[in-house]
């Protein structure tokens, strides 16, 4: 099959399989989101995160609308991971609780957070049923992570009063290893890259009889990222909810893939082939894009480290890649400085636009966006016009404070009164 390949200021790939055959998963069907938000309610003081309007940004794009899913502040954790991670953590020790008792587990049985998110270390005083309680003191999940899924199943396993053993690579920083290790979690350092964090810990896992929860997927190992997927699902109905009118185009970050096919395959459901799915992935690891241009899954050459470590994988979830290549109209990479420019842009708003405390990882949509915009070819390959309705997704807020600040020239801590000033006036 022929591609059209373009290189621009930033490289980017027309998906040739767009329209083939949809890789339908029940998981990831919105008609399963209310499992989700059902669990989420149950242990959590649930809420869904704010969808933000850059109106003045729209404008000086020449947009019909450009809104921002501030996943920030998701369930204490700055992170979309903590619907991923921790839900996972809660259906699979439901799920072994209900083999060990001979009966259904209910969703009523599983703990609730003292302080109604995942951000505390402390252990409730009931966690649960007693038939849960005894199955969950006894796991011990193990998960790789660049950080945020690794704090996410950390805090899971906290909340339900198991142990969680977290394999992390020497590129993640001190300051994201102790954000996981804060919820009692040990850590376990791996030289290389995630990808080899991903191997150790899957060894490590079957050796020892350790609950692996990955979030990506290999032959013969796809049920449990599935659940941390279908966490993921959440976003893309609270946005359904959200929206007045659905996106003419939505932009994605990517890792291995994960959390762009489970938004993907919901989102589509919902509105069909009229939006466009743009996959962005830093420069440096960018496995969708070479699988698309590949024609196959495979596994690219680790290069100097991203800024965007959230998003640094170097071979896609076979998962996620299946339910990928049908839906997605494109793939686009952006590089180092253009995340900065994204994580600057919205920290520092155009006027009457609200303030956005979006992360290296997290600002990798509004970059693809700002860097299309950049090249007349390029917006016009993706379809961009002033009756465009664009959705971006913060994916995290400032994980590393030290680190944003020196990135951004503004503290976190400013941005995020300034955001909540914004919000107070609106």
């Amino acid at each position: 099959m022929s591609y059209t390949i373009f290189i621009t200021p930033v490289s980017y790939l027309l998906n040739p399989f767009t329209g083939s055959n949809p890789h339908r998963d029940p998981r990831l069907s919105l008609s399963s989101v209310e499992d989700v938000r059902s669990v989420v309610s149950t242990v959590f003081d649930y809420s869904p995160t704010p969808l933000v309007s850059l109106s003045s940004l729209a404008r000086k794009l020449n947009l019909a609308e450009l809104a921002v899913k501030d996943e920030g502040s998701r369930l204490g954790l700055k992170s979309f991971k903590a619907l991923g991670g921790a839900y996972a953590v809660f259906r699979l020790a439901l799920e072994q609780a209900g083999k060990r008792s001979g009966r259904s587990i209910s969703i009523n049985e599983l703990p609730c957070s003292p302080t109604g998110s995942l951000d505390s270390s402390t252990q409730p005083l009931e966690a649960g049923s007693a038939a849960f309680q005894a199955v969950a003191r006894e796991m011990v999940f193990a998960c790789a992570t660049d950080g945020n899924h690794g704090q996410s199943v950390a805090a899971g396993a906290s909340l339900i009063g198991a142990r969680s053993i977290i394999f992390v690579h020497e590129g993640v920083t001190q300051a994201r290893r102790d954000a996981i290790a804060r919820f009692g979690a040990e850590i376990r350092v791996i030289s290389g890259s995630y990808d080899d964090a991903v191997s150790e810990c899957a060894k490590a896992s079957l050796a020892q009889g350790w609950t692996l929860l990955s979030d990506t997927t290999w032959p013969g190992y796809e049920d449990v990222p599935r659940w941390v997927m279908q966490g993921y699902t959440l976003i893309s109905a609270e946005v359904c909810e959200q929206l007045s009118a659905p996106p003419t185009h939505v932009f994605l970050q990517a890792g291995v893939g994960g959390f762009a096919a489970a938004l993907c395959s919901s989102m589509f459901e919902a509105w069909g082939p009229a939006t466009k799915f743009i996959v962005v992935e830093p420069e440096r690891a960018a496995c969708l894009l070479a699988s698309a241009r590949a024609g196959k899954p495979i596994a690219v050459a680790p290069q100097e480290p991203t800024l965007m470590s959230m998003l640094e994988c170097y071979e896609p979830s076979l998962l996620a890649w299946k339910v990928l290549t049908p839906i997605v109209h494109s793939f686009m990479t952006v590089n180092e400085d253009e995340a900065i420019g994204a994580m600057q842009q919205l920290a520092l708003p155009e006027e009457g636009d609200v303030a956005i405390l979006a992360g290296e990882s997290g600002s990798a949509g509004m970059a693809a966006l700002l860097s299309a915009f950049a090249d007349p070819e390029l917006t016009s390959a993706l379809g961009l016009s002033q009756s465009s309705r664009v959705l971006v997704i913060n994916t995290e807020s400032a994980t590393d404070e030290a680190r944003y600040e020196e990135l951004v020239g503004v503290p976190a801590s400013t941005v995020r009164e300034n955001a909540r000033r914004s919000f107070a006036r609106t």
